[in-house]
């Protein structure tokens, strides 16, 4: 480890995007510096700013990840039966753990976005896509997250390729920073096949990256109206539809959930697992009290146009964690004056649907992702 500099004593601002605070303790350090003395220095909440290479300091990344990762020795003890909710709550405090922990490994940069390590690779446009022009100020960030703009940086480039909008290169969505990536495409299948009455006008809640009114736009809806509150999101999903060539169809409007107006199609894909995200895009699984999804329930009839209808897209995995019941969703649709006129189901592609060493296999195994077809109760 290195005596620390001069600028210790007065440090660079804290970037991060999950608004977690800046480290109580920073020291210098650099290429000298172990793997087991970093994970120790890592594990008591010791920020260890780096001042050699910018490669070496990845791979300090990766030994921390590993040793974070490692599994306890087994011993012939059967494994324990845990409930679906314990297995959760624990997956998630692991996770925040390790994402603690890796945070530690902290890099500089300076007011225009240049990294001052050697070996730095130029990152000034991934950073401006992701945090917006430079301010001039310096600061530091963590590696994890450097990472993750760069990571968002590839995926905005090459794209999502969506067999509903047709054939290729025109069909690939283009996710920004802070984004949620339409990777799971059963719920993007379910709004490419489901009978649709009345094309004269559809509201999109929580547009994203505008992929479903892409998809909507494809089918022959005339006129769409796509919310968010997410400028972030507004930004991506009107590049995307421009790329489409769909935006003559999307009206943009930042707002919580409902435009003004009523419409006989409205369709949403809330965030499926009710609990706290501890990140911005992870707005886009996690909805701490169903809140988004009460909401779009709570709202619907008052916005429905007569006999309009309102596509529910929802996995149905926080039921099988535990977290919600099925007698709960159906209970809130009730109440809001709502009737299930039908639904459409589908079985996840994702790998983790697959992998029994996820933590969460059992209930990965059970989901469905089901469109649920609303109407005003008569």
């Amino acid at each position: 480890m290195l005596t620390p500099p001069d600028f210790l004593a007065t440090l660079p601002t804290w970037r991060c995007e999950s608004g977690a605070v800046a480290p109580r303790r920073v020291v210098a350090v650099d290429d000298t510096l172990s793997a087991d003395t970093a994970y120790r220095l890592a594990c008591e909440g010791t920020g260890l700013l780096w001042q050699g290479d910018f490669h070496n300091a990845r791979q300090l990344l990766q030994a921390l990840a590993r040793r974070t990762d490692r599994k306890p020795k087994k011993n012939n003890k059967p494994a324990p039966e845990v409930a679906p909710l314990q297995a959760f709550n624990a997956h998630r405090q692991a996770l925040g753990q390790r994402a603690r922990i890796l945070a530690m490994v902290i890099v500089p940069m300076e007011g225009d976005y240049t990294i001052p390590l050697r070996r730095a690779p130029d990152l000034k446009l991934a950073c401006t896509e992701a945090w917006g022009p430079a301010n001039g100020q310096a600061c530091m960030v963590s590696m994890r997250e450097l990472l993750g703009v760069v990571g968002a940086h590839e995926w905005r480039k090459k794209g999502v390729e969506i067999t509903a909008l047709g054939d290729a290169p025109h069909n690939r969505i283009h996710p920004h920073y802070g984004v949620f990536s339409p990777v799971r495409g059963e719920y993007v299948d379910l709004v490419a096949h489901a009978p649709i009455k009345d094309k004269t006008l559809a509201f999109d809640i929580g547009v994203g990256t505008g992929v479903l009114s892409a998809v909507l736009a494809k089918r022959g809806v005339q006129h769409i109206v796509a919310t968010d509150q997410d400028p972030r999101a507004l930004a991506c999903a009107r590049e995307n539809l421009k790329r489409l060539q769909r935006i003559d169809k999307v009206e943009l409007l930042q707002t919580d959930l409902f435009p003004e107006g009523l419409a006989p199609l409205i369709v949403c894909n809330p965030p499926w697992v009710p609990a706290r995200p501890s990140s911005p895009i992870e707005h886009a699984v996690y909805d701490e009290g169903s809140r988004m999804l009460r909401g779009f329930l709570g709202g619907l009839r008052a916005h429905l146009a007569p006999q309009g209808e309102g596509w529910l897209i929802l996995s149905d995995l926080a039921e099988h964690l535990g977290l919600r019941s099925r007698q709960e969703l159906l209970g809130w649709i009730s109440e809001a004056g709502l009737q299930v006129t039908g639904r459409q189901d589908i079985k996840p592609r994702h790998g983790k649907a697959s992998d029994d060493t996820d933590p969460l296999h059992d209930a990965r195994a059970k989901e469905v992702t089901s469109l649920w077809c609303l109407a005003a109760a008569a």
